[in-house]
């Protein structure tokens, strides 16, 4: 029962950033085959969704799954999939032969 909500198939990536407001983390979380963008500063208990995630927070997910990838705890295919979505929305062409 406890933990019946847990689908193993989730996963959940998070990073943060320091700039002038102090320290932001961010969290990507792949659920049923899509992408929910999170965003809290360090000061801040309660995260808040970001509907619309720019090209940088794209960007920034795919080279940690990328390097993830890399040491065999990561799938190609989620990877090609943010290829494919940062071609179509931003026009930004990935050539994982160039990395």
């Amino acid at each position: 029962m406890g933990g019946a909500w847990h689908d193993a198939r989730m996963e959940a990536h998070e990073w943060n950033e320091k700039g002038e407001e102090g320290t932001r983390y961010f969290r990507a979380i792949h659920h049923a085959g899509g992408w929910r963008f999170q965003t809290t500063l360090k000061t801040d208990p309660d995260w808040e969704q970001i509907p619309y995630p720019d090209a940088d927070l794209w960007l920034t997910l795919r080279d940690i799954l990328w390097k993830r990838y890399q040491r065999k705890r990561g799938a190609w295919e989620i990877i090609e999939a943010i290829d494919k979505l940062c071609e179509k929305e931003f026009g930004i062409i990935i050539n994982p032969k160039d990395e």
